[in-house]
């Protein structure tokens, strides 16, 4: 097998690395990787995938830096693709003739929703603040999106207020929105970094038990520090199992069995009263979930 995923400057996609080889190594299956520079060289990732369809790999796993930097190189490749985490752009994908078997990640959507119906339980009511990632950034406006979902009608919900994925930026917005409104009793980060710069300014303003702090991505350090009581939740999705996935995934195509069109990977809510379970299972999931390819 073959993947060609982004840039392991970031643990997200070292995680994801991890679940490919460790799932590759546990079925006794030989996999390559290769890897961007980091999450910008869109172009370094598409030589890298030309350079493995020239060997034969019985398959391929891709995460595309976007949604068609890697479609030519594709267009060429006549075994089985899986696509996770960032899918195919399917203009594109249609019109170079490239067609993935299947696609596998987070809905984040539905894990925006989690944190939002945390946030109701956590305060009941009031204003919130939201963090988004870099403005028109599509997994941002997802997770704000569900979050809206969940908690619009019942909490009174601020402008967003953008990042760009940055925890010093967020620590930065996080005080503007404290400043300017002083009745705020939460806030909800799009990843857990920024959260982690909220956190770190609400502590700043002596406000940790007066505004709630929710993040999404569950790294390692945001789990640690639900644990610690300095954050108050964070949506755990699992690039180590979306990796996991894509091998299983891989697998079962070149055994000719089918496989769903879409797998969604599993998301959890990571509160203190399970944060020690999680940072045990990490960076796996630390509660079952359906898989469809067992």
């Amino acid at each position: 097998m073959a993947a060609v995923i982004k840039g392991l400057d970031n643990p997200f996609f070292q995680a994801m690395r991890d679940g490919l080889t460790d799932e590759a190594d546990a079925d006794g299956i030989s996999v390559e990787v290769q890897a961007a520079q980091d999450i910008s060289d869109t172009t370094g990732q598409a030589e890298r995938l030309t350079a493995l369809a020239q060997q034969d790999f019985g398959c391929f796993v891709v995460n595309p830096i976007s949604g068609n930097n890697l479609v030519q190189g594709l267009a060429g490749i006549d075994v089985p693709v899986v696509n996770i985490d960032q899918p195919l752009d399917s203009d594109a994908a249609e019109a170079a003739g490239v067609e993935a078997a299947t696609y596998i990640g987070t809905d984040n959507v539905s894990a925006g929703e989690l944190a939002g119906e945390h946030m109701v339980e956590l305060v009941g009511s009031g204003s919130i603040g939201m963090i988004g990632g870099i403005a028109g950034n599509i997994t941002s406006e997802d997770r704000l999106t569900g979050f809206e979902n969940a908690a619009g009608d019942t909490l009174d919900l601020l402008p967003v207020v953008s990042a760009d994925w940055n925890r010093q930026q967020a620590l930065t917005a996080a005080t503007d929105l404290m400043t300017a409104n002083p009745d705020l009793v939460g806030i909800f980060a799009a990843n857990d970094d920024m959260a982690l710069g909220a956190a770190r300014a609400v502590a700043n303003a002596g406000k940790t038990d007066e505004i709630a702090v929710i993040g999404l991505d569950g790294n390692e350090e945001a789990l640690q520090a639900v644990a610690d009581g300095t954050l108050d939740a964070t949506v755990a999705q699992y690039p180590y199992a979306i990796g996991q996935l894509g091998m299983q995934a891989c697998e079962a195509l070149v055994a000719g069995d089918d496989v769903p069109e879409s797998i969604e990977a599993p998301v959890a809510l990571v509160t203190p009263d399970v944060a020690e379970e999680a940072l045990g299972a990490f960076p796996a999931p630390f509660e079952e979930f359906d898989n469809p390819l067992d």
